[in-house]
């Protein structure tokens, strides 16, 4: 009998794959890529037409004997790495570090890990795509000849441990710009009036914005203006000018791409770029399921495509009609905010099995990777499902010459809002429970007049850089999170309360960047240089073109900084900690573990300390600050800053309102 081999990239996937084929298959895990550019040096042959020269991982030697052996007894081997460029170029490397006869050779893509997939591929099986493999290359080779030239100017001229990159350059001046944006930006006043007033036959009044006069909208912008306002309205009746009824839908919602997934994760569950793409991962290749075993629940993670199998619809169809009713089965829409960039090459993010709902998996996973699943299957029913319609009633209240206004709206049709409807966008008019008649007086309760200032742009969060980068073109969809967290680990910018901050080691990095290299934190350059990977794959354009083009005048712009860059001092950031040995007070420092206090007084005084973040929560058994944890193993609790005298921890962060509930309770004991 004919002996197979199968290599996948995570050995999480091979036991997922192996009980979808029969005895005769094996399948065997390269654990990600086995052949790289080296570390010690620029690994690219500048003199010989640029010729990138790939060396074997340190500590591969072992799993690379295994796999050739594997390789010699089978008659065909299927290299099953994952559907993408970098898949692609792995599947490759494997050719040529396992010294395969390409005649035995067969590259299979699935788009999940499922039985049906997965045979399909196998019959569908292809040779390696060298447009791919060339785009990945390209990309490679980019970024390792920005990193390996431009970031040993940055530990020279201003400190160790530094780097620049192609795209993370980029996005750290998406950030200083926005930063700037906000330290320039100069409030205005302006003044809100509203009137709360009640409608015949309603029990609660409403709240009725001032609009303007019988000339128009009139903007408020000064305590005079809003005064004059309230004198003229002091001797006025209220009465209903003018109802208007409209009816309006709300489409459902796209599937998920791997940006959206991430902006959605963020804003509903609160997580991370990397944590999503984590928990996304292990969704994708297997997780294990009493009764089922290890079980793929959704499709491919790194996607920019919104569209949805046949298969997929027909199930999603038949799921919505027999729980919902066939009134709410809808169509998919296309998704018309598409860049030419898009590649479309796999499925959305979407469940492997519809009829797998979150109820029959939520005692079987960890909390996180419930919520995860969910948020995906909700989505994709979703957005498979019928718009929502609901009418609005517009009432405009006359005043004398003054006009206020409210709205109010009620629903007609559900639609797909009763499987999805995200905290942010739920409305928030307000409710009338009878007709509105023009005409009919209303009754003045309270006329309230507030000051107001106008909002500077708002900090980036990782889901609006991960919007914006992907409005940009700047990246892919496999480059947001780790572009995001090399920025965090380099201490680039800093992660408050889901906003983000520039570091003033970030600004220095982005100004020596910015006069030096401005073509490299170009956006514009940037996102054409997407384009042109993008040509590449399409197998339009050579990719060494691509690396001759960019090399000569980086050399030249890195030859010129080295003689004009004068050493730039960052400056520790200063604590309000002061020091219990000298009094100085302490500066924050960054280690291997992350965050510490020491002395600015090295080598005088030598203390250190452990650096803890308050969360702005005081414990409710001693009053003492609330401080982010880490057990042996790394995971984050929270704690009292007075342990071990104080015991209080919680795995969850605590919120202050849940903390007096239970100060509360604890003195009723």
């Amino acid at each position: 009998m004919a002996k197979y081999l199968v290599i996948v990239e995570s050995p999480a996937k091979v036991n997922t794959i192996k009980k979808f084929l029969g005895s005769n298959y094996e399948v065997m895990a390269s654990n990600g890529h086995v052949r790289d550019l080296p570390k010690s040096s620029l690994g690219i042959d500048v003199e010989n037409d640029y010729e990138p020269h790939y060396i074997t991982i340190r500590g591969k030697g072992e799993l690379l004997a295994g796999l050739r052996k594997a390789a010699k007894k089978a008659d065909k081997i299927y290299l099953a790495t994952d559907p993408d460029r970098e898949g692609e170029a792995i599947s490759w490397h494997l050719m040529y570090a396992l010294k395969l006869d390409a005649e035995k050779v067969y590259r299979i893509t699935f788009n999940e890990i499922t039985k049906n997939a997965v045979k399909e591929s196998i019959k569908h099986a292809r040779n390696i795509d060298m447009d791919r493999v060339n785009a990945q290359q390209a990309r490679r080779c980019l970024d390792r000849m920005v990193g390996y030239r431009i970031s040993p100017l940055l530990w020279a001229k201003v400190k160790g441990g530094l780097s620049a990159g192609r795209v993370q350059s980029a996005a750290l001046r998406i950030i200083c710009d926005k930063e700037a944006q906000i330290e320039a930006f100069v409030p205005q006043e302006y003044w809100s009036l509203e009137a709360d007033v009640k409608l015949p036959g309603e029990r609660k009044a409403v709240a009725a914005s001032y609009y303007g006069d019988e000339t128009g909208k009139v903007e408020l912008k000064t305590r005079e203006q809003v005064d004059g306002v309230r004198r003229e309205l002091a001797e006025e009746h209220y009465f209903i000018k003018n109802v208007r009824k409209s009816e309006h839908v709300r489409k459902a919602p796209l599937p998920f791409t791997t940006s959206t997934l991430q902006q959605e994760a963020s804003k509903v569950l609160n997580f991370s770029t990397q944590k999503t793409m984590r928990l996304a991962q292990q969704l994708y290749e297997g997780v294990s399921l009493k009764g089922s075993g290890t079980v793929a629940l959704i499709t491919y993670l790194r996607t920019d495509s919104t569209r949805i199998s046949q298969e997929a619809l027909a199930a999603a169809n038949a799921y919505v009609t027999q729980v919902y009713g066939s009134q709410y089965v809808g169509k998919v829409r296309e998704d018309n905010s598409k860049k030419q960039n898009v590649q479309d090459a796999h499925e959305a993010i979407r469940p492997t099995e519809v009829a797998r709902t979150p109820l029959e998996v939520k005692d079987l996973l960890p909390r996180d990777l419930f919520r995860l699943y969910q948020l995906i299957w909700r989505r994709f029913v979703a957005a498979t499902m019928k718009e929502s319609r609901y009418e609005t009633t517009t009432v405009k209240i006359g005043a004398g010459r003054h006009v206020f206004s409210f709205s109010a709206s009620r629903t007609l049709f559900d639609g797909f809002l009763t499987v999805y409807d995200p905290k942010e966008d739920k409305e928030a008019d307000a409710h009338l429970t009878k007709e509105v008649e023009e005409g009919s007086e209303v009754t003045l309760e309270e006329l309230k007049g507030e000051q107001h200032f106008t909002q500077p742009p708002a900090h980036f969060t990782e889901a609006s850089l991960v919007k914006t980068l992907e409005e940009l073109g700047i990246g892919r969809p496999s480059t947001y999170a780790p572009t995001i967290t090399v920025l965090l680990n380099r201490r680039y910018i800093t992660k408050e309360n889901k906003n983000l901050y520039v570091t003033e080691l970030g600004d220095v990095v982005n100004r020596v960047m910015v006069e030096n290299f401005p073509s490299i934190v170009d956006v514009n350059f940037t996102a054409a240089m997407e384009s042109l990977l993008d040509g590449v794959e399409e197998g339009n354009v050579e990719w060494k073109s691509i690396i001759r083009n960019f090399y000569p005048d980086l050399d030249q712009a890195v030859k010129e900084a080295e003689k004009k860059l004068e050493k730039v001092e960052v400056k520790d950031e200063v604590s309000d900690v002061p020091c219990e040995l000298c009094g100085r007070m302490m500066v924050y420092k960054y280690g291997p573990h992350g965050k510490f206090l020491a002395c600015p007084g090295f080598p005088e005084c030598r203390n250190t300390k452990p650096y803890y973040e308050k969360i702005g929560v005081k414990c409710p058994k001693c009053g003492g600050e609330i401080i982010v944890r880490k057990t042996r193993r790394g995971r984050r609790y929270y704690g009292c800053e007075n342990n071990p005298e104080c015991d209080y921890m919680v795995w969850q962060r605590p919120k202050s309102s849940e903390l007096s509930e239970l100060k509360q309770e604890e003195e009723k004991i």
